[in-house]
């Protein structure tokens, strides 16, 4: 029955596309030219935050970025599907505010792919949590979007209770300094029980500098998570 309804769905509905309706042959699948125009991150890259290394660099099995190197990376690994960047943002932009949560799909199939060389131990998947005053005003979290399939994909359960956010205005264009300042204290934990022991798999849309990532890391761990990790659709790669 199931079967017939997807047929029925895909006759009245052809997939296309998402980003310039060009027919595909499954929905929520990119054409080839969206594809192409992603800088997706793949190796060689740090071993520990997924820093993407220019591609006909040697630097062995185990690479490591300067910033990991140096022992400055926040969360135990993290890795993301692709840079930031003009192609990047006509995806995430849209997604992220203006209602274009269709685009979860593709999204979190690639992150998805950018875990396939971790050896994932995640007790829990858990979107990074929205200001109440925000998801009203949004109508959605982009990260549980994004999370509930790679839950779903890593049989894994999704965990969007435990923990809270205060409002705070949006970072914009803050440096790291200045981010690192702005989100610190606005994660709460609001069911300890379920954070105490286990081990966590952060789910955001970007990464920018990192200090969301390493703020709730920091939350999780006051209250007994024994190792926090991070992925995300994309993230800015500055030279390091």
């Amino acid at each position: 029955m199931v079967g017939f309804v997807n047929k029925v769905i895909e006759f009245l509905f052809p997939p296309a596309c998402p980003l310039c309706d060009t027919p595909v042959s499954t929905h929520g699948q990119l054409c080839g030219t969206c594809w192409a125009a992603i800088n997706w991150i793949d190796n060689p890259k740090c071993i520990r935050c997924g820093y993407p290394f220019p591609a006909d660099l040697d630097l062995g099995s185990a690479p490591m970025c300067p910033v990991c190197a140096a022992g400055k990376c926040e969360l135990d690994w993290i890795r993301s599907a692709c840079v930031y960047d003009d192609a990047s943002r006509m995806a995430m932009l849209p997604f992220k505010h203006g209602g274009r949560i269709r685009y979860a799909r593709f999204m979190s199939h690639a992150m998805i792919w950018a875990l396939r060389d971790i050896d994932i131990d995640a007790d829990i998947v858990m979107p990074v949590p929205l200001a109440n005053r925000r998801l009203f005003h949004r109508g959605y979290n982009q990260a549980a979007l994004l999370a509930r399939p790679i839950a779903h994909a890593l049989n894994i359960p999704m965990d969007v209770d435990s923990v809270q956010r205060k409002y705070r205005p949006d970072m914009g264009h803050k440096n790291s300094r200045e981010r690192a300042a702005n989100i610190h204290g606005v994660f709460s934990v609001a069911k300890p029980d379920n954070i105490r022991g286990r081990r966590i798999l952060l789910v955001d849309d970007v990464m920018t500098t990192g200090a969301t990532f390493y703020e709730l890391r920091r939350t999780l761990l006051a209250s007994g998570a024994v190792s926090v990790y991070g992925v995300s659709f994309c993230r800015v790669v500055r030279a390091i």
